[in-house]
């Protein structure tokens, strides 16, 4: 209700129910007879726990166990999730962990009477988890009641807010929204300042692959950022720069190699593209121009279109538009966009990807022009997408727009005004 009620793009929820610890295999055998206690904070990895949020309120990705209720064990297989500007962290032992708690902004304990807890645990163990109900009593009067007495309970005085009747509270889940929206306004500016901060100092990140500055390239980008240049001629030498940019990127798509015959009947050592199928994904407006340049080059491409834009109240990115092909996760992914500031509208779109299945590392993020901070947040939040750019400037300015940069790439091409609140240079902000 809270998830539905904020109505902001990217809330993570992550659930204590998936950092139970690994058990042995006595703590097996305890667990089969309903004789281990798995409401003590001894049963969760809080170290993990620990790590995993602080790298999520640092834009990263992390992967999350997946925990077997039936069979009291981790799965082989972990989900992966990404930062977002919402993470709402839920869990019995939520405030049992001193360091925990100082990585939580705000602490709501939810009160439910002691009955409806009872039914809901019998509902849901017999219900979901395929146990019996003397089994089910027997762990409750033994472990989980005098467990929330000793260990839970006393922790409501923690709480920045206690929710009575939980769901049912609908004035403290306004509350509770109003408060996190007016932190993500306050916080909004601060946040891009330290973006803006953060990787002053530190090299460019390995992923990184900028087109080699020969005086063609130079020249290229000596008409493009000159504001005299007519349109005519921006679009002719971005064109030229982009087929070029195209080009560098297709290098780094995995080859394998292949033997042909030629006309006088000789082999040929060659290579050959050894993935599935090539898609390109424009972010709109701006990176629809590189489509034409994309097409020219890679024969049957499939093109998606992501459609972002910057709200102008909170400048948070937003995704408005999405039409990507089918099973578009067995491909390489060539994500476009004409130029890259801050680099949150390009996280979000590696974001929409990535929950369509693509793997992280087959997606190439292309763009003329970028902004060293704009490299360093895509870099840091998924730290295996190749970026891969014609330049990139040191600056942005406190609008966010790249210094010397290129201008508003959108109206320069289109030949369009747009409103003072929107620009592509914003986009990215």
């Amino acid at each position: 209700m809270i998830i539905e009620a904020l109505d902001v793009p990217w809330v993570v929820l992550l659930s204590m129910d998936s950092f139970y610890k690994v058990l042995t295999k006595q703590q097996q055998e305890q667990a089969a007879s309903n004789d281990f206690n798995f409401d003590h904070p001894d049963a969760f990895d809080f170290d993990l726990i620990i790590s995993t949020l602080k790298k999520l309120k640092q834009g990263k990705s992390v992967t999350i166990p997946i925990y077997d209720f039936t069979t009291h064990s981790r799965k082989k297989e972990w989900k992966t999730l990404y930062g977002a500007n919402v993470i709402i962290f839920e869990g019995i032992m939520a405030f049992a962990d001193k360091e925990l708690l100082e990585l939580l902004d705000m602490k709501i304990f939810v009160d439910t009477d002691s009955d409806i807890r009872l039914v809901r645990r019998l509902r849901r163990d017999i219900g979901e988890r395929g146990r019996d109900i003397e089994g089910v009593i027997k762990q409750y009067n033994k472990f989980v009641k005098p467990a929330f007495d000793q260990y839970i309970q006393p922790t409501m005085r923690l709480a920045d807010i206690v929710v009575p009747r939980g769901s049912g509270n609908t004035v403290a889940i306004d509350l509770i929204v109003q408060h996190v929206h007016s932190q993500l306004e306050e916080r909004e500016l601060s946040v891009r300042a330290a973006l803006a901060s953060a990787h002053q100092c530190h090299p460019l990140p390995r992923t990184l692959s900028v087109l080699k500055s020969t005086p063609q390239v130079r020249g290229m980008h000596t008409i493009i950022r000159n504001k005299e240049t007519s349109r005519d001629e921006f679009i002719f030498y971005s064109k030229r720069l982009m087929r070029l940019l195209i080009e560098h990127a297709l290098s780094f798509l995995p080859f394998q190699s292949c033997t042909v015959q030629t006309p006088q009947g000789e082999d040929y050592e060659g290579r050959s593209y050894s993935g599935k199928q090539i898609t390109g994904v424009s972010i709109l407006r701006a990176g629809e121009t590189m489509e034409p340049a994309l097409r020219a080059v890679c024969k049957d491409v499939r093109i998606g279109t992501i459609l972002i834009q910057t709200n102008s109240n909170t400048g948070e990115p937003e995704l408005h538009y999405l039409r990507l092909p089918k099973d578009i996760r067995e491909d390489h992914v060539i994500l476009m966009d004409c130029t890259v500031s801050t680099g949150a509208a390009a996280m979000m779109a590696v974001r929409v990807l990535l929950d369509h299945d693509v793997p992280e590392d087959k997606i190439f993020l292309l763009s003329l022009l970028m902004a060293e901070m704009g490299v360093h947040s895509v870099a840091y939040a998924f730290p295996q997408v190749k970026i891969i750019t014609t330049a990139v400037d040191k600056k942005v300015n406190n609008l966010f727009r790249i210094i010397p940069g290129i201008g508003n790439f959108g109206d320069r091409y289109f030949g369009t005004d747009a409103p003072p609140y929107w620009s592509d240079d914003t986009l990215d902000t």
